[in-house]
């Protein structure tokens, strides 16, 4: 299997406005703590504006970051 070229898209939801939709690797971030409360991704909900925040686990994080999606590690 060969991969795939072009940007990639992640699907997300908003638990606010409750829309579904579909984020490039720019639109989110993803910070890695020392703990699984530590670690999580953020996007801004493109249809309402509100701020989301959720837990990444161990296949998250390795989704995210094989997308290009900027990591802040904190110690």
């Amino acid at each position: 299997m060969s991969p795939t070229s072009g940007p990639v898209a992640f699907k997300a939801s908003c638990p606010d406005c409750r829309a579904r939709f579909e984020l490039d690797a720019g639109a989110l971030r993803l910070a890695i703590g020392g703990s699984r409360r530590t670690t999580f991704y953020s996007f801004t909900c493109p249809e309402c504006g509100a701020a989301v925040r959720k837990p990444a686990g161990e296949r998250i994080v390795e989704l995210l970051t094989g997308g290009g999606v900027s990591t802040l590690r904190s110690i």
